[in-house]
């Protein structure tokens, strides 16, 4: 991988790696909310409600895949001082960001007919806020600094020490009594949940995690490229 510490080479994989992920987030996010809507049944308990499931638990997934990238990269670019692996990082903040503010509004909008409250402070609810604002600080921290250097160090740290923060959101519901019910795809007895809505929750996922890198290529060559801006201009081409 250290081959891809080039930005030009970084850049290159990143055009031919774009198009194939726009096609694949369009595609499963098309197909999965159609089966979403018209094909996944409505649960014998919650009736309707439920399909807010279908846009609220691949964007949670995303917050916490985007926030453990972020912080590999982070820690990539402390160590062996990859450029491109801050710039990686710098790039997911605001994606990552998204997906969380997304799911927690969703939630909310899910809480409130089934828990009867738009909003309360159990362990899972509280760490995903608290993620939120771990996002918000790393973007805040990586513009304090004059000099971007610093700035990226500093936001790279805290990315790192943040990282606590991400298994006490996965394991919440298992450590502490919660309203969130507890997994239902990751267990060792297999999925507790129907294929017919199985099917479409995974697609989501696909989708998301397509339209995370597609968006990621575009931001991160931005960035290069206006790097390279920066830097002609320094030299006063």
């Amino acid at each position: 991988m250290h081959r891809f510490a080039n930005p030009t080479r970084f850049v290159a994989l990143a055009r031919a790696v774009q198009p194939w992920a726009a096609g694949a987030s369009i595609v499963a996010l098309a197909t999965g909310l159609w089966l979403a809507l018209f094909f996944s049944p409505p649960d014998y308990q919650q009736g309707e409600t439920v399909r807010i499931m279908y846009v609220h638990v691949p964007a949670a997934w995303m917050a916490m895949f985007c926030y453990t990238g972020m912080a590999a990269a982070s820690a990539v670019a402390l160590v062996w001082r990859h450029l491109v692996a801050h710039i990686v990082a710098r790039a997911t903040a605001p994606i990552g960001a998204s997906f969380t503010f997304l799911a927690l509004v969703t939630g909310s909008l899910w809480g409130k007919p089934m828990w009867g409250t738009w909003w309360v402070w159990d362990a899972r609810l509280t760490s995903v806020l608290i993620l939120f604002f771990l996002y918000l600080g790393y973007m805040a921290l990586e513009n304090a600094f004059d000099d971007r250097a610093r700035g990226a160090k500093a936001a790279a740290i805290l990315s790192i020490v943040g990282m606590v923060n991400v298994p006490i959101i996965k394991f919440s519901v298992d450590w502490w009594n919660t309203l969130h019910q507890p997994a239902s795809l990751a267990r060792l007895d297999g999925p507790a949940i129907h294929p017919s809505m199985l099917a479409p929750l995974l697609l989501m996922a696909v989708g998301y995690t397509a339209f995370y890198i597609w968006v990621l290529c575009l931001r991160v060559r931005a960035d290069i490229n206006m790097s390279k801006v920066r830097a002609l201009r320094l030299r006063g081409v």
